[in-house]
């Protein structure tokens, strides 16, 4: 299925995972603080280029190291804090991120690729449709999560096995910013 034929225009919503799409992924361990927090090339320049084209941008992320111990909420939302300042410098805008801090399984698991998240964005911004939102992710709970939903989905090249086939896949935030 090719991008142009979904018909994106200034209603739609744009869901991002945060790690592998926006910044650099740390395998195996987490982003605790801003200075361990590294653009991917040009992620701020893409996400203001998409933020011009969605009317919402959402970032969506599964954070379960809060749930280990080896970071706060507080130390996910310093992050969160800088990434959004640095893509407002760019001349873009993060409308709001939302984050899971639980562990995989938890008995109120708010992870990807349950709905949580996107519903609690719905229920901030009421306007969103699912139908009318793209999914941009790194990873097979990121691909599910959007086509749970009814999302369009984009799939960032990542070096984790693929079990699920999103939409469209592209080499980078920035390279899809260029093609919609």
């Amino acid at each position: 299925m090719s991008i142009d034929h979904w018909n994106i225009d200034g209603t739609w919503t744009l869901f991002l995972d945060r790690d592998g799409v926006i910044n650099e992924r740390i395998m195996g361990g987490y982003v605790t603080n801003p200075n361990e927090f590294e653009f991917l090339p040009n992620a701020p320049k893409a996400i203001a280029r998409l933020s011009r084209i969605f009317h919402r941008v959402i970032v969506v992320t599964n954070q379960q190291g809060i749930g280990k111990g080896l970071m706060t909420e507080r130390n996910v939302l310093e992050v969160h804090s800088y990434m959004c300042d640095e893509v407002h410098q760019a001349m873009g805008k993060i409308d709001k991120c939302f984050f899971a801090p639980n562990l995989a399984g938890a008995e109120e698991d708010l992870r990807k690729p349950g709905p949580a998240m996107a519903e609690m964005a719905k229920m901030e911004f009421p306007e969103i449709e699912f139908e009318r939102s793209v999914m941009v992710g790194d990873t097979d709970s990121d691909i599910l999560f959007g086509k749970n939903l009814g999302m369009k989905t984009v799939r960032i090249k990542t070096v984790e096995p693929i079990n699920v086939e999103a939409d469209f896949t592209c080499e980078s935030l920035d390279e899809f910013s260029k093609m919609i």
